[in-house]
């Protein structure tokens, strides 16, 4: 059971962190380049990035 909770823990930690760092490159590069699409773009890295980094940990068991 607490092997579990560790796990899910670990999860929602690659998910949040991909998400608020690649996000926040976007925003920075959006503010640097005056644009206005790179924060969905770095949002939609970081997810997809997140995503394999979780099923290279925890789905290939």
């Amino acid at each position: 059971m607490k092997g579990e909770e560790n796990a899910l823990w670990s999860i929602f930690g690659y998910l949040l962190s991909g998400l608020i760092f690649w996000g926040g490159v976007g925003w920075g590069l959006d503010r640097w380049l005056g644009t206005s699409y790179l924060l969905l773009v770095g949002l939609l890295l970081g997810m997809g990035a997140s995503l394999y980094l979780v099923w290279l940990r925890f789905g290939r068991e």
